[in-house]
């Protein structure tokens, strides 16, 4: 019997959970298996700045070669896993090759939604945005003048609007649900957000879905949609949301439900079986919930990592979100899943607001728009468990520094 980690999945999680067994002097053999063929690396500068040309792919490494060396840290670039064979304790390789393990990870990420190719989604010229071929795929179209049409109008889409733009691209975005941010924000969010495109010539058509995209000579050159209207366009970006890896789990006989399903220490079913990051679903205020971000990955792979080293220390997730569109920041701190309330704050300065979500009069959430000052506060407020008076909150000259003494 081994007592080797296998990590499967090189990304954020994957990285993190491995520097962080290292950091606890955890002397075991660490393998990491990526399916891409480079080193493991950030994501979300792929589609911001690596993509407008402001930071070159090295920079955005977690660690140059030699640290995987230097750690003892194996890495097997361009491989995946076939199977997991939990009775043996060994993953099947695509080469045929059997690799042994004591504890195993999962970090297997998730995977954009693409759009089916019976509606054009297999044309030349559809991206999604993940990884660094999709990245590169993209830098050879957003050139000056083009038409751009973004399927989706969450965070994802929205970035994607600000990167084309700031490149000097026409920009068209559809969202089929009422409003922009639907899902992920309050209304009073994708209104401010909305304004902001706006202002920089994006089209936004919202009650608007894609029927069918136009192909000529097996490349994308238009598109029909829901109202009726014919829109011509040089390629179009896919941002309609991501599913979970969790196939090999489901194979494996593990619990799944739209993601791996872990319990507090980030054991799966199995308990030699853990796994973090957007691929895993974990326990939240009595149910369940997947949380697909950086601090989320890095947070949870650390916590498992801990647990595989010998402590019990359980996860305690304390959200927090970012996305950067064109000179706007919004910072997001908490979690605002069935929120039944809002309060917009305007800002100290001009174009800062913030937007405050309460559940059953509790504070759960709030959107920071070009404004630290209430992200900071909220976070905070969120981890002591203090519960904001909407009274102070509402008065734009009130300090909220005075928020912070509350219980």
């Amino acid at each position: 019997m081994t007592d080797r980690v296998v990590i499967i999945g090189a990304g954020q999680a994957g990285f993190a959970l491995a520097a962080k067994l290292r950091a606890l002097k955890d002397t075991r053999p660490i393998t990491i298996i990526g399916a891409e063929d480079v080193l493991p690396y950030q994501r979300p500068p792929l589609t911001k700045k690596y993509l407008l040309g402001e930071m070159s792919f090295d920079r955005l490494l977690f660690r140059p070669e030699h640290w995987y060396t230097d750690n003892d840290v194996e890495i097997r670039l361009s491989t995946w896993v076939e199977q997991i064979k939990r009775d043996s304790k060994q993953v099947m390789l695509q080469d045929g090759s059997v690799l042994d393990y004591g504890t195993l990870a999962l970090t297997t990420g998730s995977t954009p939604r693409g759009l089916p190719a019976a509606i054009g989604g297999d044309l030349a010229g559809v991206y999604v945005a993940r990884d660094k071929r999709d990245a590169d795929l993209l830098a050879g179209e957003m050139r000056p003048g083009r038409r751009v049409l973004i399927i989706g109008g969450g965070y994802i889409g929205l970035e994607a609007a600000a990167v084309a733009r700031h490149l000097g691209l026409e920009v068209t975005v559809i969202e089929m649900a009422d409003r922009i941010l639907q899902r992920v924000a309050a209304k009073e969010t994708a209104d401010i957000m909305r304004v902001i495109h706006e202002a920089h010539d994006v089209v936004i058509r919202e009650k608007t879905g894609l029927k069918q995209l136009v192909g000529r000579d097996g490349r994308v050159v238009g598109a029909q949609l829901s109202d009726g209207t014919t829109i011509d366009i040089d390629f179009a970006v896919v941002g309609i949301g991501v599913v979970p890896n969790d196939q090999l789990a489901k194979e494996a006989g593990l619990e799944v439900t739209n993601g791996i399903v872990v319990d507090e220490f980030a054991r799966t079913s199995d308990p030699s079986i853990f796994a973090a990051g957007d691929c895993a679903v974990l326990p939240w205020q009595g149910g369940r919930i997947r949380l697909e971000s950086v601090q989320n990955a890095v947070d949870q792979a650390d916590a498992a990592a801990a647990v595989i080293a010998g402590g019990n220390a359980p996860y305690e997730p304390n959200p927090w979100f970012w996305s950067d569109q064109y000179d706007v920041k919004l910072q997001i701190a908490g979690f605002n899943l069935g929120y039944d309330e809002t309060l917009l704050r305007p800002g100290a300065r001009e174009g800062a607001h913030s937007v405050w979500y309460f559940k059953n009069g509790t504070f759960i959430a709030v959107d920071a728009i070009n404004d630290a000052k209430a992200y900071v506060s909220g976070k905070k407020m969120l981890e002591s468990g203090i519960n904001p008076d909407k009274a102070i909150l509402a008065d734009a000259s009130a300090d909220l520094k005075q928020l912070l003494a509350q219980r």
